[in-house]
């Protein structure tokens, strides 16, 4: 059990960090795109990730999986991609006008209302968690939040 405990504690520290890195990677690129303007930015973040990620692959060769199934995986999974472009070009046009913690905080939002909808539904073939209505409590709180941090 504790180690249960242990392995479910580190999991959600890592997504606290995740939201760190989401916070500070808005922040850089929208700090990028008042120099070279949006779309340029969403260009050039995408073609450093890329670099990054082929240096970690094939330089480094830190990749547990393997290139060779990814006919298993279904179509829409490779859609993941181009939605990472519309996050982050949403992400640094929102900032400029409300702010980091408030586009941060309707990021949160949207993402846990997707989220929701997607374990309740067990959308793209994920195991279905039925949403309850302490969840529907939780973002109605969340949303409440988010409406108070947008008060000046």
């Amino acid at each position: 059990m504790f180690d249960y405990l242990t392995n479910e504690v580190l999991a959600l520290l890592l997504a606290a960090l995740s939201g760190v890195l989401m916070a500070v990677q808005g922040s850089l690129n929208t700090v990028l795109s008042k120099a070279v303007g949006l779309l340029e930015s969403t260009f050039i973040v995408h073609v450093t990730g890329t670099l990054l990620v082929m240096a970690l692959l094939f330089i480094l060769r830190l990749g547990k999986g393997n290139f060779s199934l990814y006919t298993q995986a279904p179509w829409y999974a490779f859609l993941g991609g181009a939605v990472g472009v519309g996050i982050i070009y949403l992400v640094v046009a929102s900032i400029p006008k409300v702010g980091v913690a408030n586009a941060t905080t309707a990021i949160i939002v949207g993402q846990v209302l997707a989220a929701l909808a997607i374990d309740h539904f067990g959308l793209f073939g994920l195991q279905r968690v039925p949403c309850n209505w302490c969840q529907l409590g939780g973002l109605l709180l969340l949303a409440i939040g988010a409406r108070l941090l947008l008060r000046h």
